[in-house]
């Protein structure tokens, strides 16, 4: 069997100090496969939030084993989980956060821009991943020139430019109607299955988290259950 991409070992979230303190995740125990498909579930308060930026490396645990290709990554220096997150992770959010008066290009070529590519390389590459969520003829408008699932679409493909292991995915249709939530989906899903990117997304759709081949349901701060199924939309 495939050794998980992702291992978390008894994970624990806490906020505050003494009579303040906030326990946010109480032991959290969870495998991930590489090219796996997760929907990460729960009411608010639940704590997939925390478990999401934890395994974005935004933040750390409390306590436990957070391993990413079998290396701690708990044990990591904030700069080094910074190279972490620019080497193998991408990130979608629900506000898209594109940068206003930024052509769809321009937006994309941002992680590169970290990087330190050349201006060429960064604008091929960015053409490309437009190419790739259909928006190649809109590279030069801004995203107020763009409709809600463009803009997605546009932070979608800033998130894969860099060929990323990992999409994490925050509620990516959550200013979304329902078709184009749906175009959002089917569009992920393609990334997960033609690409092998693992994808972990938050949802508080059902209709969302049937596209996912793993859904994980969290309630005060612990996993409550967990499914591992066939697809139930046919994307």
């Amino acid at each position: 069997m495939t050794a998980p991409l992702i291992s978390l070992q008894g994970i624990t979230k806490t906020f505050g100090e003494g009579l303040a303190a906030f326990q946010a995740l109480r032991g959290i125990d969870l495998d991930i496969q590489p090219g796996d498909f997760v929907a990460i579930m729960g009411p608010s308060g639940s704590g997939k939030s925390t478990m999401m930026n934890i395994l974005g490396c935004l933040d750390v645990p409390t306590s436990g084993t957070y391993l990413f290709k079998g290396h701690h990554v708990e044990q990591l220096t904030r700069d080094e989980r910074a190279l972490l997150r620019r080497r193998y992770l991408g990130f979608v959010f629900q506000g898209y956060n594109l940068l206003a008066r930024t052509s769809a290009l321009e937006n994309v070529e941002l992680p590169l821009l970290y990087r330190g590519e050349a201006k060429k390389v960064r604008q091929q590459a960015a053409l490309a991943a437009l190419r790739k969520v259909g928006l190649e003829d809109r590279a030069h408008h801004t995203p107020a020139e763009l409709s809600g699932g463009q803009q997605q679409r546009v932070a979608i493909a800033r998130a894969i430019v860099t060929e990323p292991e990992v999409l994490l995915a925050d509620e990516p249709t959550g200013n979304l109607d329902t078709e184009r939530s749906r175009e959002i989906m089917q569009l992920l899903e393609r990334f997960n299955r033609d690409a092998g990117i693992t994808i972990l997304m938050v949802t508080h759709e059902a209709d969302m988290a049937a596209f996912a081949r793993t859904t994980v349901k969290f309630r005060d701060g612990m996993i409550e259950s967990m499914q591992i199924h066939k697809r139930l939309v046919d994307a």
